[in-house]
């Protein structure tokens, strides 16, 4: 019964390292689980902290009262601080006759038999585990030693796990992060260039031909409009909001409608029916466009730009061309620029694309774009 008791304990602390709760949680659970497997009055479990301390201390076998009593968690001293510095267990009769061993708190209870298992993962001591004063006559055994470090096994386990959730989690935010930045530098500031420069157009004619300049002061309002949906979804990691409507071809037309309005550049567009790409590529190929147009009007200073879609042999063609001042590719670019052309290629990878941008100086820039058109 009491082998058949054992399995139950040990299978419930393995089961909690792969249940979705908190790190703390199996710790705690873990720790239960070896004071009753080996009968101890006493359990505790530290993992250190880089401040000479533990930034996780769990005890079992104390009232709320008790531990409240003691006061703070230790320090990384004495027999757990040598228990930090070797992955061998630490088995005693008696912890007071160990050579480390110096006291304890006041409202601490006393301790005797003692067993200590460092956490160990490969060549690093995550933390400890120990128990203390074994109910049970004979002390603890060496069958108690080999149980306690399949669970410190165990607790190593849980450990790697929340250290490698926690790394996933920062990955994550830092990506959010970088995705926030590369839509407001695609999107919004292409929006706001633009308003400004339709701003300083209605500035100059409002008094003397009003009713251009109340025009001109209807697009800014237009163009305010979309740069705060435009953030609005950045924000919230929606589609762009010219693509919530009638697809990829028609976000792309209006889009170099409005340009053409707003620049002294013609800006045109032309596209043959193209299939529909997956929500994800669609976007892509858009803040592409959006960028490429972006860097052609601020930087080139052309006449003209194009910009024209068309599936060819199973993937979707973007091409958007200017006859502007051009530049070299392979000379050190604006900061603006540099940041522009990463966020393209960044973006054509993700999606399975693949980038060529052609320039030289005097003879304009083209950006051509191909993406699969299938899954």
């Amino acid at each position: 019964m009491r082998d058949r008791d054992e399995l139950r304990e040990v299978s419930a602390a393995v089961l909690a390292v792969t249940a979705h709760l908190s790190v703390r949680e199996v710790l705690q659970t873990i720790l239960t689980s070896a004071r009753r497997l080996l009968d101890a009055r006493y359990a505790a479990l530290g993992v250190p902290d880089r401040s000479g301390g533990f930034g996780e201390f769990l005890a079992d076998g104390l009232t709320d009262e008790q531990w409240r009593a003691i006061g703070p968690p230790p320090k990384q001293h004495g027999v757990l601080g040598q228990m930090l510095c070797s992955p061998e267990a630490v088995r005693l009769a008696d912890i007071r006759t160990h050579p480390q061993f110096g006291w304890w708190p006041r409202a601490h209870p006393e301790l005797t038999d003692f067993l200590g298992m460092p956490i160990v993962d490969g060549d690093e001591i995550l933390g400890e585990i120990f128990l203390a004063n074994k109910q049970s006559p004979g002390g603890f055994t060496a069958e108690d030693e080999e149980l306690l470090r399949l669970l410190a096994g165990h607790a190593a386990i849980a450990i790697v796990n929340a250290r490698l959730y926690e790394r996933s989690r920062e990955l994550s935010i830092m990506e959010e992060r970088n995705r926030i930045a590369r839509e407001l530098h695609d999107a919004v500031t292409q929006k706001l260039f633009s308003l400004r420069l339709t701003a300083e157009a209605a500035a100059t004619v409002v008094e003397r031909d009003p009713a251009r300049g109340a025009a001109q002061l209807a697009t800014v309002r237009q163009l305010a409009a979309e740069a705060v949906e435009e953030l609005h979804a950045v924000l919230i990691g929606l589609r762009p909001v010219d693509l919530a409507g009638d697809g990829l071809d028609a976000a792309l037309r209006k889009q170099a409608d409005l340009l053409d309005r707003v620049h002294k550049a013609t800006v045109t567009f032309t596209g043959t029916p193209v299939p529909r790409l997956t929500a994800a590529r669609e976007e892509t190929v858009y803040r592409i466009a959006q960028e490429a147009l972006h860097n052609a009007l601020r930087h080139g200073e052309p006449t003209t730009v194009s910009v024209d879609l068309a599936a060819r042999d199973g993937r979707v063609v973007l091409t958007v061309a200017d006859d502007g001042r051009g530049f070299d590719p392979g000379a050190r670019a604006q900061a603006a620029r540099r940041l522009g052309l990463a966020s393209m290629r960044e973006r054509a990878s993700a999606a399975g694309g693949s980038l060529r941008v052609r320039s030289a100086p005097g003879s304009g820039t083209t950006v051509r774009l191909e993406v699969p058109a299938g899954e």
